[in-house]
């Protein structure tokens, strides 16, 4: 990893050079305006990847999940094909996008459907296998179809797990999409790309503040909701 004691040991200065020429941030209304406004599209790449992965990945987790509606051959493939989507970086997919689709957030919004397919697949996937068979067993004895087993009483069974997964989905979501804007799958990443290249570093404090504020927010969020939502169904 290059690990160096002495690069550690000089680096306070750099680092304390760096802070004194990024603060204060710079809170001018243009730039706020402007940040502002790649922040919401942003918030739009990372919704929107999340909400159509999240539904994408219910079809995609019933073959992935052992014992449902598929066989085991079926079971293996999708596993492997989920695991390697989560194998490769967001940022890596947002490239592959970039390429195939163009610059912009359309690019950024595909990357985030299809790691929110890896994410919520595997995820949603093992909760359907770990619900209670009780109420599946009986559906079955009763003549009903492998469809009618799991539309009546695995998939409401696994319901408060996949609400929970889908959350954090959406967490997950949201950080990614801060840093697509680096390979040109918009958002505001591209801000922090400029600000950083032309060394105009109290915008890119400004952006990396707003960054966290708006992480943090959306996890507090997710977590009120999370506990809101599983509280009732429980």
């Amino acid at each position: 990893a290059g690990f160096s004691l002495e690069k550690v040991a000089s680096s306070p200065p750099r680092f304390a050079d760096f802070m004194d020429r990024a603060f204060p941030p710079n809170l001018s209304p243009d730039v706020l305006t402007r940040l502002g406004w790649k922040m919401v599209e942003t918030l739009q790449i990372a919704v929107a990847g999340a909400v159509i992965g999240v539904i994408l990945s219910l079809p995609v987790a019933l073959f992935a999940a052992r014992g449902l509606v598929a066989g085991h051959w079926v079971n293996q493939t999708v596993r492997t094909i989920l695991g390697f989507i989560r194998a490769v970086p967001d940022i890596a997919w947002a490239l592959v996008f970039v390429v195939a689709v163009g610059l912009g957030p359309f690019a950024g919004m595909l990357a985030i459907v299809v790691d929110t397919i890896g994410f919520c697949g595997r995820f949603f996937a093992d909760d359907m296998e770990g619900t209670d068979k009780g109420a599946a067993e009986s559906l079955t004895a009763t003549g009903a179809r492998k469809l009618e087993v799991v539309a009546c009483a695995t998939i409401p069974a696994a319901m408060p797990a996949f609400i929970s997964t889908s959350l954090y989905a959406l967490e997950k979501a949201v950080r990614s999409s801060t840093i697509l804007g680096l390979v040109g799958a918009g958002g505001i990443g591209i801000e922090l790309k400029v600000g950083f290249d032309l060394f105009d570093y109290p915008t890119a404090m400004t952006v990396i503040l707003m960054i966290a504020v708006v992480v943090i927010a959306i996890e507090h969020l997710s977590g009120w909701a999370r506990t809101k939502i599983i509280g009732e169904q429980r």
